[in-house]
């Protein structure tokens, strides 16, 4: 696991602060009636205007540069032709490399009207990614972190998705170590200043079981239930947590 100096915490908060542009302009586009492509295609042409690159497009061969997972798709869905329609949840994730340093961050957006149920759903899950912030502090260990995510989540009576992990990022855009949003308090590598990852819950409305589409990168709720999912890029500093893809004039 590698320790982030000063200089590479910036470089990963400078990439953040393109994947978070690009999804404030995927915000204003979340109305009925727009596909997932043209969402990718938005994000991808203001991604390159900064000389930048999707972390995602052709990664491990996918064939994006945005992930845009609907309603009951957890994680890795794929932008197509696919028109969002009123009441729909959808998560975007957008990850960007820059000068050689990627940086991460995702939103699920409610589209136009929501039931309260729904709403309770996102609301839940941001709240759990917070609590994961807050406690990516020295000393505290990874299992801590994920304990405190799962009570939230559990609590409010959701699931935790166990398929998917949040994951060290800097020249790699998957590196060590990996955060599991489930675990057992006390137990895990202690995080250190410089340790650099994402906290990512998926949050099921249902049980936490996925399974994957023919597509190869789909992921879905087995019981058809809805999935939401907030993602940062938080760096670990002796002042406590650092979130990198957060900033002031943004609402995410």
């Amino acid at each position: 696991m590698h320790l982030k100096s000063s200089d590479e915490i910036e470089k990963i908060r400078a990439s953040c602060r393109i994947a978070a542009d690009a999804m404030a302009r995927v915000a204003d586009l979340v109305t009925p009636g727009v596909t997932t492509a043209h969402l990718d295609e938005v994000a991808d042409e203001y991604i390159r205007q900064q000389g930048a690159v999707a972390s995602a497009l052709n990664y491990r061969g996918y064939p994006r540069s945005i992930c845009a997972s609907i309603n009951e798709e957890v994680v890795h869905g794929i932008p197509g032709s696919r028109q969002l329609v009123e009441g729909d949840i959808i998560s975007v994730d957008i990850a960007v490399k820059k000068d050689g340093y990627h940086g991460d961050m995702n939103v699920s957006f409610a589209v136009g009207e929501i039931d309260m149920e729904t709403r309770r759903l996102l609301e839940t899950t941001k709240q759990a990614l917070e609590i994961g912030l807050a406690a990516s502090e020295p000393g505290t260990r990874l299992g801590d972190v994920g304990h405190r995510i799962q009570t939230h989540v559990e609590t409010a009576g959701f699931s935790v998705v166990r398929d998917y992990c949040g994951h060290g990022i800097g020249r790699n855009f998957h590196e060590e170590p990996q955060l599991l949003h489930f675990g057992t308090a006390g137990t895990g590598r202690r995080l250190q200043p410089g340790v650099v990852f994402t906290v990512e819950p998926m949050v099921n409305a249902g049980v936490a079981d996925v399974r994957v589409l023919d597509d190869e990168w789909t992921a879905v709720t087995v019981d058809g239930a809805l999935s939401a999912q907030f993602e940062h890029t938080v760096a670990v500093t002796d002042a406590g947590p650092d979130v990198l893809s957060r900033f002031a004039d943004l609402p995410f």
